[in-house]
């Protein structure tokens, strides 16, 4: 709490609340008349204007120029979130759900775009989720089919038990027993450690030690960088429900709208915020112009990381306009990330 804000009484905090509450209830600018009406606030209206320009010296409301109503700012709402808000429990048909759409998935990618689209989905917002980083993803096996036109097929086991199945396009055809020959040497090398580590040790293999391989192991070393090659999938997320932003009155400029869909396709600005809440513990939230870039400068961004084997692996957010209902949104993501985390360790059981 900033030192001007330090100084408000009890109050004025509880009017501060209720204005934020009515606002984000209703997408209207509050007036006294409105909570004067208020039987726990129980102050006249006359009461009510002195404290709400006390409020709005603070930087903590606005008057926006088309009502005399006030509406809050960023400074208001992170006034509320930090200090006033109540969050409400997540509603167990809510978990229910969440669990059992995460817990039915066994591939990666497929628990990643459904936790995704579960958030969107129960909170009415966007959701996203940033892919589990590559270098907790293991290798177990790895084999190649020949196909046709210098193409091969190659069949991949990450991690407990997921298959991958990749083509690429190499020099010369290769018959199946070079192929089987290559998987053979690449496994006993490289089986058992993570994809980040394969592909450092691949390109140094390239580049320093040709002369000591043969043939085989050069051309294996080869159809390994093709296959592990890092791609823009590495800084990627899947992401849910943007239309639902379309909805608010907030978002719905088209200058708002059109900077909001550009950032998302861009992706690495959205991946720069997102990776800030893998260095803090819990939720994080952003709000208005605290995110830094101006696409989200009418939105919140709720987050929060997901673990495997207590290591953070990724992020996942709802993102929607400041006036979200934050005491239901903050527990969506933080249960969201506890069972998206259980759901790829294998060996973990329920964490709530």
């Amino acid at each position: 709490m900033s030192n001007n804000t330090r100084d408000l009484n009890e109050r004025s905090l509880q009017l501060l609340k209720k204005l934020v509450e009515r606002y984000i209830s209703d997408g209207q600018p509050v007036g006294s008349r409105i909570l004067s009406k208020d039987p726990e606030l129980n102050l006249s209206p006359a009461t009510i204007r002195n404290v709400m320009a006390d409020l709005e010296e603070l930087g903590l409301v606005r008057s926006p120029h088309t009502s005399a109503g006030r509406v809050p700012t960023v400074s208001g709402y992170r006034l509320f979130v930090d200090s006033l808000l109540t969050v409400k429990p997540l509603d167990t048909k809510d978990i229910t759900r969440l669990y059992q759409g995460l817990s039915e998935r066994d591939d990666t990618s497929d628990v990643i775009g459904v936790a995704s689209r579960l958030l969107a989905e129960l909170t009415q917002m966007a959701g996203v989720v940033t892919l589990p980083k590559r270098d907790i993803v293991f290798l177990r096996h790895i084999e190649f089919l020949p196909l046709s036109h210098k193409r091969v097929l190659v069949i991949f086991v990450t991690n407990e038990q997921e298959v991958h199945n990749k083509i690429i396009h190499t020099s010369k055809d290769f018959s199946a027993a070079e192929l089987q020959q290559a998987g053979a040497y690449l496994n006993s090398i490289y089986c058992g450690r993570n994809l980040s580590t394969i592909r450092e040790a691949v390109l140094k293999e390239l580049q320093d030690d040709r002369e000591r391989m043969n043939q085989a192991m050069l051309e294996a070393i080869k159809m390994a960088q093709l296959t592990f090659e890092s791609g823009s999938e590495e800084d990627d997320y899947v992401l849910a429900g943007e239309t639902n932003l379309m909805s608010f009155s907030e978002l719905s400029d088209r200058d708002h709208l059109k900077k909001l869909f550009e950032a998302f396709s861009q992706k690495q600005g959205v991946i720069h915020l997102l990776d800030q809440s893998t260095k803090a513990q819990g939720v994080q939230i952003f709000i208005g112009e605290e995110s830094g870039y101006q696409a989200f400068d009418h939105c919140s961004l709720v987050t929060s990381s997901y673990s495997v084997s207590d290591e953070v692996v990724g992020v996942l957010a709802v993102i929607g306009p400041t006036r979200m209902a934050y005491e239901k949104i903050i527990p969506f993501v933080d249960v969201t990330a506890k069972l998206l985390g259980a759901a790829l360790n294998p060996k973990s059981t329920s964490p709530l």
